[in-house]
């Protein structure tokens, strides 16, 4: 049995894959499901926040990382 070592990973990185994580894929995957409900405006709506919240991330870890 091996281990994977993850002491070599910044904090940067953890936290923008935590906030993905959290915050991104859940909405994609609502996203999803309101258009197998036949609700695109909604599905387009969350599509679009999760982009919108994606280039905030980059912005934030841009300026102070």
């Amino acid at each position: 049995m091996t281990y994977v070592d993850i002491s070599n990973i910044s904090v940067e990185v953890f936290v923008t894959v935590l906030l993905f994580l959290l915050i991104i894929a859940p909405l994609f995957s609502l996203a999803i499901l309101r258009f197998f409900q036949g609700r695109p405006k909604a599905g387009f709506t969350l599509i679009a926040t999760g982009i919108i919240i994606y280039f905030v991330l980059q912005l934030v870890g841009k300026l102070f990382f």
